[in-house]
Formats: C-alpha cells, sequence, structure tokens
C-alpha cells in the first residue's frame, strides 16, 4: 500500500485514472483506501433540474451515484444516499453561492462546488472544489494553451467549538496540467500535483464560513507560488541551461 501511494504521488494528473484503475486490480484488498486516499482529476455532471454543473468526487458519492448541491438529489436517483443535517444544507447553500463569486474573481469563471457532512467528533467536514478548463475548446479566455485543466480540492475538518474558538484543518491538493503547440516552440507538456496542510484555532464570532475562506485563500495563494516556483521556474531554468536564448548565446565570450 506504501508503495502504491508512493507511485500515485508522482504520477502525472492525466494518467491517474489509468493507474488508479491498474491498481485497484492489482490490490483489490485495498480498494477503499486506495479511492479515498488518491486524489483524482475532478469530473463533472449537470444538474437537469437546475440546469447548473456540479463536480463529481469521493466526498458527495454513495455507492455510484453522486448528490448535487444544488438539488440535494443523487445521480442517477439513490433513495437512501446519505444526505447533510437541515442546518448543515443551509451553510452548504450558503457556501456555494459564496465560492462561485470567489470562482469567478479568481478564475474568471470554471465550475464550483461545495458539500459539507457530519464527522464523528460533533464537528463537520466541508469540502470545496474547483475545476477549471484552460483549453482553446473549453473556458480558457487567453488562446494561449492547446489543453490546459486545474483542479482544486479543499477538504476542511471543523472541530467543536469550544468557549467560542474552533480549531480547523485544511487539506488542500492542486493538480495542474498544460499543453502548448506553435511553431516556435513545438509541444510542451507540463503537469503535476501539490499536497498542502494548514491548522489553525480561530473565533467564530464571524462565522464559519468566513473562516474557511481566509484559510483557502490564503492557501491557494501559496500553492500558486510553489507551483511557479518548483514546475514553471525549474522547468524555464532547465529549458535555459539546455538551450539557451538567442541573446544570451550572442553575449557568451569566444573560446
Amino acid at each position: 500500500m506504501e508503495a502504491a501511494m508512493g507511485l500515485m504521488r508522482r504520477m502525472p494528473p492525466k494518467h491517474i485514472d489509468t493507474a488508479l484503475s491498474a491498481l485497484l486490480s492489482l490490490l483489490p484488498q485495498h480498494s477503499s483506501d486506495l479511492l479515498s486516499q488518491v486524489d483524482q482529476p475532478l469530473q463533472v455532471l449537470c444538474d437537469a433540474e437546475y440546469g447548473k454543473e456540479f463536480i463529481l468526487c469521493e466526498y458527495n458519492r454513495d455507492a455510484d451515484s453522486y448528490r448535487s448541491p444544488w438539488s440535494n438529489v443523487y445521480h442517477p436517483l439513490l433513495e437512501d444516499g446519505s444526505l447533510p443535517s437541515s442546518e448543515l444544507r443551509q451553510l452548504e447553500i450558503e457556501a456555494n453561492d459564496i465560492f462561485a463569486v470567489y470562482r469567478d474573481q479568481y478564475y474568471e469563471g470554471g465550475i464550483s462546488s461545495v458539500y459539507m457532512w457530519e464527522d464523528d467528533n460533533e464537528g463537520f467536514v466541508g469540502c470545496f472544489l474547483i475545476k477549471k478548463d484552460g483549453s482553446k475548446t473549453g473556458q480558457g479566455r487567453r488562446g494561449y494553451l492547446q489543453e490546459g485543466a486545474w483542479d482544486a480540492i479543499h477538504v476542511i475538518e471543523v472541530g467543536p467549538e469550544e468557549e467560542g474558538t474552533t480549531n480547523y484543518r485544511l487539506t488542500s491538493t492542486v493538480m495542474l496540467s498544460l499543453t502548448t503547440d506553435n511553431e516556435s516552440s513545438g509541444t510542451f507538456s507540463l503537469s503535476g500535483s501539490i499536497r498542502r496542510q494548514m491548522n489553525m484555532r480561530l473565533s467564530v464570532q464571524e462565522g464559519h464560513l468566513c473562516n474557511m475562506g481566509k484559510m483557502i485563500e490564503e492557501m491557494e495563494s501559496k500553492l500558486r507560488n510553489s507551483l511557479d516556483q518548483v514546475y514553471f521556474g525549474k522547468t524555464k531554468e532547465m529549458v535555459c541551461t539546455l538551450r539557451p536564448p538567442a541573446e544570451v548565446v550572442m553575449r557568451l565570450p569566444d573560446s
């Protein structure tokens, strides 16, 4: 199991589904652990009743059906699927409306979904998802990428309230893949994933959504900076070392 998880951590996002299917065939006894611990590229389904798309993941799945955050109904229909309490459902509705505004401001489009459910520690868990298709045929507004996808998964565990404060534990995963194709540089592909955690104890005076929103915003900023330094920075360094730009080559002294 440890070797399987190590392999999945190093797998490009676009190959995760294929690799996970192979591991499930090889290790059927660990299928539940693999499905719960391996983050897969996000898929999308349309809620016909509301005419809105929602994101599919392990956190809104029950059997082979997925719960829509808009109608609170499983697709395909599942009569005895697990549902959040009425209080938590109201918080989920508010979170979806607020997170849609956050998504438009930071991502200029895309799809977002928020799911919440009770845990066993008298608290609850919230899952905030964003999927942005940046390809030419998708939602890309710049037109630079032949293919491009950004999948963000934020899971926040909220503990029970104690003396006006509570503990928040955020686990965030971002999966990025992009491909460019033009005459000057040819075809170039870059993909990878990054995961980080954050723990904070905050006052609940301003509400859970305010606290969770601040944590997600801070974490996404850190993840974007890490991706810029690790993936784009290192790639640029390697390319410039192997194939120096023309203006740099011209300045090299004669040997």
